[in-house]
């Protein structure tokens, strides 16, 4: 009998490891789709003679459905599963991937399927709740954490992108990205599983996201996501412009450092979910806080590249990646299971808007100072207030 149940729960851990693959990978990306225009902003912005507010709101455009889109995908999550869900966004994101890829020569053009290829960002709110159904309580921190390594998609777009738009052009680029989501769509539809403990939310929509609204629970983990999540968005889909405008890199230069940046995020991230599992959550959180803060004020002196410049740049993804792994353990900790995948989507879309704004804010003050210190004192001024917060509401919790 010991051994029917041993072997049993190694096969459910299997499974649960596959699935855990499948969603990391096609989070990863759908999140490379999604950042496919921040890369290129300095293409875009020599070939169309944009301004540096122009640039910002470009880069900035497909976050916004990105963020808000991840509402009603979390809702739809939880009615339909992931599996369903991931194979549709993957499908989806095809059109205006295509879109963006004809539109290079139309300001306006990129901005309308910009903004369209959002969709692809909203991946994020389908993966923690169809994650968090194959894992236990005490091994959530590290589900979504691995998951959430799938942000590493942006580090793939900042690195690949612009090498292949010089290798074969923008849109052949495109287009082979539209071959591999149609690929990823097909392998989630017949390799993914829903997890055996997971069942359809049949209720309507409206009444339960009302509910989760209702939670301070909620509202407060969308704080905190907010500025880890949003400044990793940030940076990501900025970093390139802010590279190229201030340190004068080249552009596949400073899509290179801009990856380096990704990857030191997307590393921490399991670091995070992983120690929330161990020193809790509210610890892990006030780590990535504060080491916001500290690193904000070092870059807002605007120091030379590479050192210590760049130094800074790697430890700020790193805090920012512990904060994203902290704040979803938090989630799974202070929220129960089957208001999880809406939770996500509110949650989800907070830190996808709070990486929407900070590229807007940073055009408009390097266009009016000729620099970005003041929008470093904002984050550091930001940082540190969600930081004192959260010592205060979460003191009792683990």
């Amino acid at each position: 009998m010991r051994s029917e149940t041993a072997e049993r729960g190694s096969r459910t851990t299997g499974t649960a490891g596959a699935n855990l693959a499948l969603a990391t990978a096609a989070f990863a990306l759908t999140f490379w789709a999604w950042n496919l225009i921040g890369p290129l902003s300095r293409t875009y912005s020599e070939n169309l003679n944009l301004t540096p507010t122009q640039t910002s709101i470009l880069v900035a455009f497909p976050v916004l459905v990105g963020s808000l889109g991840r509402i009603p995908i979390g809702v739809l999550t939880d009615r339909y599963g992931g599996r369903l869900m991931f194979t549709i966004v993957c499908f989806v994101s095809i059109v205006p991937t295509f879109l963006v890829g004809i539109s290079e020569h139309s300001y306006t053009m990129l901005l309308v399927w910009g903004f369209f290829l959002g969709i692809a960002g909203t991946s994020f709110a389908i993966g923690i709740p169809f994650v968090n159904a194959w894992y236990s309580a005490g091994r959530r921190g590290f589900a979504t954490g691995v998951f959430g390594a799938g942000m590493g998609g942006t580090a793939l777009s900042a690195f690949l992108t612009p090498r292949m738009v010089e290798a074969m052009g923008v849109f052949v680029s495109h287009l082979i990205m539209c071959v591999v989501l149609a690929v990823m769509g097909v392998v989630m539809w017949l390799f993914a599983r829903n997890a055996p403990s997971w069942s359809p939310q049949t209720e309507p929509a409206l009444p339960r996201m009302r509910e989760a609204m209702g939670l301070k629970a909620t509202w407060q983990a969308s704080a905190l996501y907010a500025l880890v999540f949003g400044g990793f968005v940030a940076f990501s889909t900025y970093l390139p412009t802010l590279l190229t405008s201030v340190y004068q890199f080249a552009q596949t230069d400073a899509g290179l450092r801009t990856a380096g940046f990704a990857v030191a995020a997307v590393a921490a991230r399991p670091v995070g979910g992983i120690l929330s599992d161990r020193i809790g959550p509210v610890k892990v959180c006030l780590i990535s806080f504060f080491g916001t803060t500290v690193m904000a004020v070092v870059l807002a002196l605007h120091p030379p590249a590479e050192f210590p410049a760049g130094v800074a740049f790697v430890f700020m993804a790193i805090v920012l990646g512990l904060g994203t792994g902290g704040v979803f353990a938090l989630v799974a900790e202070v929220v129960e299971p089957k208001r999880v995948g809406t939770v996500t989507g509110l949650v989800g879309a907070a830190g996808g808007l709070g990486g929407y704004f900070p590229p807007l804010v940073m055009g408009v003050i390097y266009q009016a100072t000729g620099a970005y210190t003041i929008g470093f004192v904002l984050l550091a001024a930001v940082a540190l207030a969600v930081a004192v917060y959260t010592a205060r509401a979460f003191r009792k919790t683990s």
